[in-house]
């Protein structure tokens, strides 16, 4: 008797850990990724961000509207003048692909900042440090930082627009344009 429990006991581990190797617990929905090459290689993403429809959070000092409705930002003492907004990121098409963070702070003590964290939950997540100041042509440069799965091994630049583009019919006001330039490292030849 004890012989037949141990033995089913194997084999219904055994049974268990094939069945997860073979059959994943979990499979992401991915979007297709909509890319362009560039000519100097590397590729070109753009990601948009319908505004207001798109917030999911919005964090500010001394705002008394905020997102979610109920939230209490923390005052002064604890974050300062430090904003947070998080949104839907959308492609090309229009399809939501994954959720971003944008954190900014003017404050004297950590230095002025403005960060954007954007996680793709198929393709992996990247984090970009931008210049405070936008350029002169209404863009905001950023270089990505670090990245996670797909974009562990790439390196480039982050821009960041607002275009001004109202649809009452969809709710947008306008929208932040994010358009990544991002190349991978050269691999040396043998």
């Amino acid at each position: 008797m004890i012989k037949s429990l141990l033995i089913g006991l194997i084999f219904g581990v055994a049974g268990a850990g094939a069945l997860t190797w073979y059959v994943p617990a979990v499979d992401l929905h991915r979007e297709t990724s909509l890319i362009s090459v560039q000519t100097n290689g590397g590729n070109v993403e753009v990601f948009r961000i319908n505004l207001p429809r798109d917030r999911v959070l919005v964090g500010l000092p001394g705002q008394e509207s905020s997102i979610p409705a109920d939230l209490e930002w923390p005052g002064d003492e604890y974050l300062g003048n430090m904003q947070a907004e998080i949104f839907k990121v959308r492609d090309r098409n229009n399809a939501v692909i994954g959720l971003g963070s944008r954190l900014a702070s003017a404050s004297e003590e950590t230095g002025p900042f403005i960060e954007w964290a954007l996680h793709f939950p198929a393709r992996g997540t990247m984090y970009v440090k931008m210049e405070v100041t936008p350029s002169a042509d209404g863009f905001r440069n950023g270089v990505l930082r670090s990245g996670t799965r797909d974009f562990a091994e790439l390196h480039g630049s982050v821009r960041e627009q607002f275009i001004a583009e109202a649809n009452e019919e969809y709710d947008i006001q306008g929208r932040i344009e994010l358009e990544a330039a991002l190349v991978g490292l050269l691999e040396e030849e043998e």
